[in-house]
């Protein structure tokens, strides 16, 4: 069974090469050929998980060694896999989830020139991601990082005619680039002390490691986790991300790219529980960033811009629950997985209603889709009720687990955590609610356009909803399904360890508490936007709504730090070039050659004054000998 896990990354790699170098022979089944490469990888994941299921706990690590990449004295890369049950977890939602977003991007791209290549990125992303989780050392898992930037980069600029998508894209590759130095020097500081950067000799040697360099090592490894999952302060890239074709965001948001700093840190585990310190500032990281995005996401009238507050929201609450240690591990990753499916069908839903809406995503123009798009309307608000937590659905489970773990680290701290995951959770209530409402109820709000075409909302087609469906089925039963027997924890435990912590409330308690927080949410979201006629140009709004639709001004901020300070920085330089090395430089050749030109007047060219220079010195040397003897 080894031998396969180089197929699940070869698959979706060989589609990428075919699609995109294969030419315009490929158009009218290049789209079929990247579909079947992500099925054919999932299909290869589905056999290696049957295989390891038959396997006992501690005995279901596979590895696969291909070939030696970098071979020299003292340093040693090698180009090999581990598939364990972490890594299988994140196989099968990337593979599984993937390729229901390549399904659907088949109806969505339908009209598309470029609809080869952009499969042939999609099978790129994939190929990258699997790369990413697969890798048994952190090189190699750097490539699959870089891989995937790329990647992401190629398709949120797909429709590069348009600026703003050209922008986004530039815009998230440099943000992440910020967040690649941290996982570079990570690296580097690992072989400094380890020897190594394969994944076994570094974790197994951290209890043998100072706590300074485990701190060091693991505020590294969270820079690159905030740049590559959009946590606070590298966040600013993922809103305009939306900008890419709809696919792309639910690939980005759900499956692949912003999972990767959550699949970092949990595998690093070991290096966190080391660095006390680190720990802290992941979950100061993670609630941070969860209230920042919920905040975001209540003022968004756009409905993509919406779920990417959600989005970076989520990924918040996985970042708090990484950063508890034991306690919180298996709930990061299964609160990661239950959101990959219902935030996924979000996105795809929301691409639905675009389709039915002639692209329009202003939710003030939308109203009353529920009658003319019946199958998203059912399967957006599954995901809806998964998301802010409905009891008996997926984010019931996984995330009221993350709350409790909150609280049971103990202490202020635990406290202050568990609060700030039920603050999140009632934003998260209110502003998934106001999506809702202003999508699928009320009158309808659309208006022709200035060529006078109005919309004329219908349900997409079934290469669009099929996947839909598959989705909101993960929606309502991944959670439960995980829960029973707490199948989830026992599966993940043997490579995360867990400890239940000491929480001071009880789980019901935490249940209860968070069942409040949901119907508060809920019910003022009904009261502002389902009692009230919803005006089609938003209001001005308080000071904290206007500040929340600029996305709590970070990309001000940036500017204004990291731009004009940048700028005044290479002022600053210049000027101490220009006036301090350069006037060094400049001096000192002035002083040379007015020094040349005057003992350049000693070498006239008449016998006299060699004649006098000569006397001179003799003079000199006569006056210096008898003064020496006289001494």
């Amino acid at each position: 069974m080894e031998n396969l896990i180089a197929l699940l990354v070869a698959a979706p790699l060989l589609g990428a090469a075919v699609l995109l170098c294969g030419g315009r022979a490929l158009d009218r089944a290049g789209h079929w050929l990247g579909t079947l490469l992500a099925a054919a990888s999932f299909v290869i994941a589905v056999v290696l998980f049957t295989d390891m299921l038959g396997k006992g706990a501690e005995e279901r690590t596979l590895s696969q060694h291909l070939f030696s990449w970098i071979p020299v004295e003292g340093f040693q890369a090698d180009v090999a896999f581990q598939l364990d049950q972490l890594s299988m977890t994140f196989v099968l939602l990337i593979s599984g989830v993937g390729t229901l977003i390549h399904v659907y991007s088949i109806g969505y791209m339908e009209h598309d020139e470029r609809r080869r290549r952009f499969f042939g990125y999609l099978n790129l992303f994939l190929a990258a991601m699997l790369l990413l989780v697969l890798a048994d050392n952190y090189l190699l898992l750097y490539v699959g990082w870089e891989g995937v930037g790329l990647a992401s980069y190629l398709l949120i600029g797909f429709w590069q005619h348009k600026p703003s998508a050209a922008t986004a894209a530039k815009k998230a590759f440099l943000v992440n680039r910020v967040g690649d130095v941290g996982l570079s020097i990570a690296i580097m500081l690992m072989f400094t002390t380890f020897g190594t950067f394969a994944f076994g000799p570094v974790l197994e040697a951290t209890g043998q490691t100072s706590e300074g360099k485990l701190t060091a090592i693991g505020l590294m490894l969270l820079l690159a986790a905030c740049g590559k999952s959009a946590q606070v302060p590298l966040q600013s890239w993922l809103g305009d991300a939306m900008e890419g074709p709809t696919p792309v965001s639910a690939l980005i948001h759900a499956a692949t790219m912003v999972t990767a700093g959550v699949y970092l840190i949990v595998r690093s585990g070991a290096i966190f529980n080391g660095a006390p310190d680190a720990q802290l500032v992941v979950t100061i990281v993670g609630a941070v960033t969860l209230l920042f995005g919920a905040i975001v996401g209540c003022a968004k009238d756009d409905i993509k811009k919406a779920l990417a507050g959600s989005t970076m929201s989520q990924i918040g609450y996985m970042i708090l629950a990484a950063g508890l240690g034991p306690i919180g591990y298996v709930f990061a990753i299964m609160h990661l997985v239950t959101h990959g499916f219902f935030k996924a069908g979000l996105f795809l839903g929301a691409g639905s209603v675009m389709h039915g809406m002639n692209d329009e995503v202003d939710m003030r123009k939308y109203g009353g889709l529920r009658k003319y798009m019946p199958v998203t309307f059912v399967t957006f608000g599954l995901g809806y009720l998964a998301i802010i937590g409905f009891p008996g659905l997926s984010g019931f489970f996984s995330k009221d687990k993350i709350i409790e773990a909150a609280f049971a680290k103990g202490g202020t701290e635990g406290w202050l955590l568990g609060s700030v995951a039920l603050l999140g959770a009632a934003i998260t209530a209110y502003y998934m609610t106001r999506v809702m409402i202003m999508t699928f109820f009320g009158d309808k709000r659309w208006q022709p356009d200035a060529d006078g075409h109005a919309p004329h909302p219908h349900e997409s087609p079934k290469s669009m909803t099929i996947p839909m469906i598959v989705l909101a089925f993960g929606s309502v039963f991944a959670g439960g399904f995980f829960s029973i027997g707490d199948r989830f924890m026992h599966w993940l435990e043997p490579v995360t360890r867990h400890d239940h912590g000491n929480s001071p409330l009880s789980a019901a308690t935490v249940t209860g508490a968070t069942m409040v927080v949901l119907v508060i949410g809920v019910a003022l979201a009904y009261v502002q936007y389902g009692r009230r006629p919803v005006p089609v140009t938003a209001p001005r709004g308080s000071l904290l709504t206007r500040a929340a639709r600029r996305d709590l001004l970070q990309d001000d901020f940036n500017h204004v730090v990291l731009v004009r300070g940048g700028e005044h920085l290479t002022r600053s330089l210049v000027y101490v070039d220009h006036s301090l090395v350069d006037g060094v430089v400049n001096g000192t050749a002035a002083s040379m050659g007015g020094l040349s030109g005057r003992l350049r007047k000693l070498q006239n060219g008449y016998a006299r004054s060699y004649a006098v220079s000569m006397f001179g010195g003799a003079a000199v040397l006569i006056a210096a000998t008898l003064l020496m003897r006289a001494v």
